[in-house]
């Protein structure tokens, strides 16, 4: 198909006929991911009831605990969950510990009950309780038969469940495939999660799932916390296949995790020029907050490769935590005012956080390079100037991340994990800049305050 719409293809004079292919391959991964996002399915007399289903090891429970605090918070429901598995040893508790987590009610646990009399309970407790949602984790198998096909079954007649999501990891291949097939065969199924999306960061996954069930892939798991997870855009996932980043996605998840108020300080201190060991850490945080090194390297267009000599050279996020050890060992006017280190107290910073005196001055040097950054963008005229950077090719590149070449950091061994320091993103060797990936139009719509 790509190739009966590529030949004889008009070229505009202002792309290449190869961006002209990747366009069109862009375009046909989308289509054939499901166009557009699917949402749930919810208009209906409530308790909306929202089955769960999958094999055991898949990440359902753990789903259901996060789709329940998704539509708590992002919805405005009221969810009520229930576990329907009384073969897996403590697995209602381990629902009711995620919900007690996830700040989300769940069905109290009656011993000796089947799994249709629970989850005939848990409608009639949904209904006297006024709930919006109620979500059913199933039991699971360690593989697909009879008895468990006849249970689940049983449970949608007596719940008639509004939406019956397969939960898939997306890491066991064509395993995963054959499960969604066995699925899609017995039960009448409305859409898929993807779990452990962060881990197969280019979606193959998600290609062949949709083509097997010919349902939508509604969400994403992306990480192991009660929060990692999306919903599932075909397009920002074609764009991952083809290493063109999810940059709109990046935003997002940054607009979810910055604290409004800390953002607008960092503002304010960016637009003075001001840039210290305190604003350092701040930023620190955030990254591991967002996902880490790796999750966000994953999100950015031309990153393929860097994410890959990041894993060869051992960097991870345990980066982060020693950059942060030292920056707590220092004191409050030390991290005010870096120039006041001299040996001494490097020697005792580096005592302190368990690095040596190596890790400290790579950590001056890379405060010294984001200073000198944070100086250039208030010169061209903050986010304007931020996305120009982005526009015209990226932030970064072969010759060096920052203003002077030397990238964020210029980390080269050490407990480090031997970053290198020949520029790009965080000073790691031979790793490209970020691209051209623009930021999204409507950036500042997505960093607006809620």
């Amino acid at each position: 198909r790509v190739t009966e719409e590529a030949i004889g293809q008009n070229v505009l004079r202002s792309v290449t006929p190869g961006q002209m292919v990747v366009k069109i391959v862009n375009d046909a991964l989308v289509e054939t991911l499901g166009g557009a996002n699917v949402e749930l399915d919810l208009a209906a007399t409530p308790p909306v009831v929202i089955m769960m289903v999958g094999l055991q090891g898949s990440g359902k429970t753990t789903t259901t605990a996060k789709l329940g605090k998704l539509l708590r918070e992002k919805h405005g429901k009221k969810v009520l969950m229930a576990s329907l598995d009384v073969n897996r040893p403590a697995a209602q508790e381990q629902l009711a510990v995620l919900g007690v987590q996830a700040q989300v009610a769940t069905l109290p646990i009656i011993a000796g009950q089947l799994p249709v009399e629970i989850a005939t309970r848990a409608v009639n407790a949904a209904k006297l309780q006024a709930v919006d949602v109620l979500l059913l984790d199933t039991a699971g198998r360690l593989h697909v038969d009879a008895a468990l096909m006849d249970e689940m079954k049983a449970v949608s007649a007596v719940s008639a469940p509004r939406e019956t999501l397969l939960v898939v990891d997306a890491l066991t291949g064509q395993d995963a495939v054959n499960v969604a097939q066995s699925f899609a065969g017995e039960v009448d199924l409305t859409g898929v999660v993807l779990t452990r999306m962060d881990g197969d960061a280019r979606g193959g996954a998600a290609l062949s799932m949709r083509a097997v069930t010919g349902k939508p892939i509604k969400f994403a798991g992306t990480g192991e916390k009660l929060d990692a997870i999306e919903a599932f855009h075909p397009e920002r996932v074609a764009g991952r296949i083809l290493g063109m980043g999810d940059v709109v996605g990046l935003v997002e998840r940054a607009a979810a995790t910055v604290q409004v108020e800390d953002a607008e300080r960092m503002a304010a201190r960016m637009a003075k020029g001001q840039f210290d060991m305190n604003d350092l850490r701040s930023q620190l945080k955030q990254m591991q907050n967002m996902g880490g090194i790796g999750a966000l390297a994953g999100m950015l267009p031309g990153m393929k490769k860097a994410k890959a000599a990041m894993a060869d050279s051992g960097m991870n996020d345990k980066v982060l935590v020693h950059l942060e050890a030292i920056i707590g060992s220092m004191t409050v006017a030390e991290r005010a005012r870096p120039e006041l280190l001299n040996a001494k107290r490097k020697i005792r910073l580096a005592k302190g956080s368990g690095t040596n005196v190596q890790d400290v001055n790579k950590l001056l040097k890379m405060h010294q390079e984001m200073g000198k950054a944070m100086k250039q963008i208030r010169k061209m005229g903050g986010m304007k100037g931020l996305a120009a950077m982005f526009g015209k090719g990226g932030l970064g590149g072969d010759g060096g991340g920052t203003p002077d070449g030397g990238g964020l950091g210029g980390m080269g061994g050490g407990s480090f994990g031997g970053m290198g320091g020949g520029g790009g993103l965080g000073g790691m060797p031979n790793l490209p800049g970020l691209g051209g990936g623009k930021l999204p139009a409507n950036i500042n719509d997505l960093l607006k305050k809620k």
